[in-house]
């Protein structure tokens, strides 16, 4: 099996649309997603967001997508990752350690701060999954949010 993880193109958003919904469906927010393949691959072309593709035989099986953020105490930018995702059929082929780690590389070589994102508290296998990985948990912060 050959990996190949690239940086995501407009033309990817298709790709990466269909996966979103996989993970919508997969965390039960599929009345969640109101966006589209289009707006994603604008999001993209503008630099509102960075994606990259995991691909085997020229097939997209997972991605990663996220933005820009900056700590105050760091007085550092950092890395949010929004999503991180491959599919059911393609799990425990090393692709979600190969997304993650080749972002996380890719935040150490611009100098980021952090490397942060959410998980769902019932997705024990994806907390297992960030724990192995290095990651820690952080049990005093919950996230706000207003949807506008």
């Amino acid at each position: 099996m050959t990996r190949n993880i690239r940086a995501a193109v407009p033309a990817d958003a298709e790709s990466i649309f269909e996966l979103v919904n996989e993970l919508a469906d997969y965390e039960r927010l599929s009345h969640m997603v109101t966006g589209t393949s289009e707006d994603l691959a604008k999001s993209i072309e503008a630099g509102h967001c960075w994606a990259y593709v995991c691909e085997v035989a020229d097939e997209v099986v997972g991605y990663a997508l996220g933005f820009r953020t900056y700590s105050t105490f760091l007085m550092k930018q950092g890395t949010w990752l929004e999503d991180l995702y491959v599919r059911q059929k393609d799990r425990g082929q090393g692709h979600g350690k190969a997304l993650l780690t080749y972002i996380r590389d890719e935040a150490v070589a611009r100098g980021d701060g952090r490397l942060e994102w959410s998980v769902l508290d019932w997705n024990e296998s994806s907390i297992e999954f960030y724990c192995r990985m290095g990651a820690d948990l952080l049990p005093d912060w919950r996230i706000c949010r207003m949807t506008l």
